[in-house]
């Protein structure tokens, strides 16, 4: 028996294909049909049901997968520890972040560490919607856990924190010629995120919540919401480093700048794993060296 064609096997049923595992493992995709071809004629039975949509596990496939997973998945993680021992950074590090956040705050940061190694490879994909966590095997997850908490199995570092304000159009603002408290912000139409139900300020006059109420807009996405502010079409809450261009082009406004916002506190996630690879810990260090310069470093939870 080929062990190599057991993990194989397991490997494209984790990824749900054989495109997907090929791709994470940086193996051809040929290589992978040959193992579970080779697994299923030693052992006399199919595996898999392979369509042109999707995958699909026999049932034979399906006890085998049970039994062989979980001793296959220890193995992997023991030899992720074992590598995390050196120094060595390679391999291919895996990372989702939120769309706006990866190319403004990690860009830099991977440029940086693939210059400093060239033995590592980088992926990293930027999502519109919320970032799933491990579902693809992402070695690293970046998220904003504001109104949900990340399971047991997943450990939260708190990378960044990004100061946040509330912008509009001075052609907007010209409409409301009497705003001067964050109690006004209910006169005027607000752009919500995805899971906005209220905004909450502190400034002269303590702690004060403002709720978001049938926004014209909602979305998740940073840069549409930054759109419509400068369309005119209502107020923002968005990081202030992503505004500052269209601040400083006259064409936003921050509001209420005597009043702080609650500020973005990003979270870098990883699988619960005793040991943190190199490679994690390199770009890790990366994006805390990045916060440090910036300004954004993480206050303690």
């Amino acid at each position: 028996m080929n062990w190599d064609d057991f993990d194989a096997f397991c490997q494209v049923v984790d990824h749900g294909g054989f495109t997907a595992a090929a791709r994470a493992l940086d193996r051809p995709k040929s290589s992978l049909s040959a193992s579970v071809s080779r697994l299923e004629e030693q052992l006399g039975a199919r595996l898999l049901e392979r369509t042109t949509r999707r995958l699909r596990l026999t049932d034979a496939g399906e006890s085998l997968y049970r039994d062989i997973s979980k001793p296959f998945s220890l193995l992997r993680e023991v030899a992720v520890d074992a590598l995390a021992r050196g120094e060595q950074v390679h391999g291919t590090l895996r990372i989702a972040a939120p769309y706006e956040f990866g190319a403004h705050h990690l860009a830099s940061v991977t440029c940086r560490l693939l210059a400093q190694h060239p033995q590592l490879k980088v992926q990293m994909d930027v999502e519109h919607d919320q970032v799933p966590l491990f579902d693809r095997h992402y070695d690293l997850v970046f998220s904003a856990i504001e109104h949900n908490f990340a399971p047991s199995s997943v450990v939260a570092r708190r990378v960044y924190s990004l100061e946040r304000g509330v912008f509009a159009s001075p052609e907007l603002m010209a409409r409301f010629p009497d705003f001067a408290s964050a109690e006004d912000l209910n006169a005027l139409p607000l752009l919500a995120g995805a899971e906005d139900n209220a905004w909450s300020f502190s400034g002269p006059d303590g702690v004060l919540k403002v709720e978001v109420r049938n926004p014209p807009l909602r979305s998740g996405n940073a840069e549409v919401r930054l759109k419509a502010a400068i369309a005119g079409l209502g107020v923002a809450r968005i990081t202030a480093t992503f505004c500052a261009p269209a601040v400083a082009e006259g064409r936003l406004v921050r509001l209420l700048p005597q009043w702080t916002c609650e500020p973005l506190r990003m979270y870098a996630l990883l699988p619960g794993r005793r040991l943190v690879s190199a490679k994690v810990r390199a770009f890790l260090d990366g994006v805390e060296q990045e916060a440090a310069q910036r300004g954004n470093v993480a206050e303690a939870p």
